[in-house]
């Protein structure tokens, strides 16, 4: 598109380039907006920056957004100003080249020409990254590890049935992601996605959370409230930590799964529902059958279709695209340059653990991206937990490293491993495990619900 205020240089640069390019004209800058917004924008402006003062600062901004919007659109730029400055200007803005008047068509050829192929080569280096990236992430989940192909295999799978699904693996490895994919990947991707953490409220509140309540039900309840089932209705119920609910509350839910309808509590009519339930645990729900703590019925209700999401610790190979997923997102939200790791930081994250799994790994790149000054990453700027430089006692007196730590993060890590000891003593029998470290029976299932130490 040439945008050329003189009606002869215009004509003249309309016949030069017309047997090379398909060439459009606009009469002025608005017209120019007006074209970009059409459905088919040009692939290069060949713009005429004014002399004025106002054209000249109207002719950089409209090369500004241009430059910043998600066209592929190319500017050259054109002055019959001789003045350096304004070729600087121009280039600033983000032009691809700049030309002062009257401008030469045999060089502008080869200049067209070469704005072209590298628009070209731009546009099929983005596609085969789109096509990579499609292939080693499956809706928000990022992977192309052989364990994640299996994951992303069995929600292709089932989405479309009407299966009841459990999400089983370690906390924060990614279970409700998993969920929502089957949600967006299934029929009722346009309903709702309704997900409850079944550990995050007390047993009584959490009947309320689910099934809803009349008003004057119980003391407080001064109206009417729809529960979560209902909010789920043509939709997708997510339960995650299923393994916590009461023996009480997992007999209404058996009973709602069979009947497809649940009253509110204080209620007088039962209320039917259409609803895919998804539950996720991160516990041993066959070892808390055999101890009475889980219906065996229920159980089997809910259990049709298992997937195992793999912990990180099992998908080394996944870490690199984690983590520049990572730094894409949190650069781009904290409106910061992207950052990347070197590769003595990346292999120091490839052997850590990581025992919070992806979650983990998230926390980490934000933090880096927050308190790492420069683009580059190293591994003097990874928390201390991750280089084995972890603080401990010296000679009996405290050790602190010398960037400093996260208490709180340490005794969790210190919590977290006790536990995973204790256990393993104790051959995964946690009323046992409680006893090697003291602690009563909710103490341990308190600790073992925080830390999403499996059991």
């Amino acid at each position: 598109m040439i945008v050329e205020r003189h009606p002869q240089q215009q004509q003249r640069l309309l016949a030069g380039l017309r047997a090379d390019f398909a060439v459009t004209e606009a009469e002025n800058y608005p017209a120019v907006y007006q074209v970009l917004q059409g459905e088919n924008p040009p692939d290069v402006v060949l713009l005429d920056i004014e002399e004025t003062r106002s054209g000249l600062r109207d002719g950089l901004q409209v090369i500004r957004e241009i430059d910043a919007s998600p066209l592929d659109t190319i500017v050259i730029g054109m002055s019959g100003n001789q003045a350096r400055s304004v070729s600087l200007k121009v280039m600033e803005a983000g032009a691809y080249d700049y030309f002062p008047k009257p401008v030469d068509l045999e060089v502008l050829r080869v200049i067209l020409n070469r704005a072209v192929e590298k628009q070209e080569i731009e546009r099929e280096n983005r596609i085969l990254r789109d096509e990579l990236f499609r292939q080693q992430s499956f809706g928000d989940l990022v992977g192309a590890s052989a364990p994640m192909q299996k994951v992303y295999e069995a929600i292709r799978r089932i989405a479309e049935s009407s299966a009841t699904v459990i999400v089983r693996g370690d906390s924060g490895t990614g279970k409700e992601l998993v969920a929502r994919s089957i949600h967006e990947h299934s029929g009722r991707a346009d309903g709702p996605f309704v997900s409850v953490n079944c550990g995050a409220l007390p047993e009584s509140l959490m009947e309320a959370e689910l099934f809803g309540y009349e008003r004057g039900a119980f003391t407080g309840a001064t109206g009417t409230k729809e529960g979560r089932f209902e909010l789920a209705h043509r939709g997708t119920l997510f339960l995650d930590e299923i393994g916590t609910l009461g023996l009480a509350l997992q007999t209404k839910l058996l009973r709602v799964l069979e009947e497809r309808e649940f009253m509110r509590l204080g209620g007088k009519k039962n209320i039917k529902v259409d609803v895919r339930l998804i539950t996720a645990t991160n516990e041993d729900l066959e070892q808390s059958v055999k101890c009475g703590a889980f219906r065996e019925d229920l159980y089997y209700r809910i259990q049709v279709v298992p997937i195992d999401v793999p912990p990180l610790r099992e998908r080394v190979e996944d870490i690199p695209l984690l983590v520049n997923y990572f730094l894409q997102v949190y650069c781009a939200a904290n409106h910061v340059a992207l950052k990347r790791l070197d590769e003595e930081a990346m292999r120091a994250l490839e052997q850590y653990a990581w025992p919070g799994n992806v979650r983990e790994l998230q926390n980490v790149v934000q933090r880096v991206v927050l308190m790492t000054p420069e683009s580059a990453v190293g591994v003097k700027d990874l928390p201390p937990p991750i280089l084995g430089g972890r603080p401990g006692l010296s000679d009996g007196e405290p050790r602190i490293p010398a960037s400093g730590f996260s208490l709180v993060d340490e005794l969790a890590r210190q919590e977290r491993e006790w536990l995973k000891a204790a256990l393993a003593r104790a051959g995964g029998v946690k009323i046992d495990a409680a006893r090697l470290l003291g602690l009563k029976k909710n103490q341990m299932d308190y600790l073992c619900r925080k830390h999403g130490v499996a059991r």
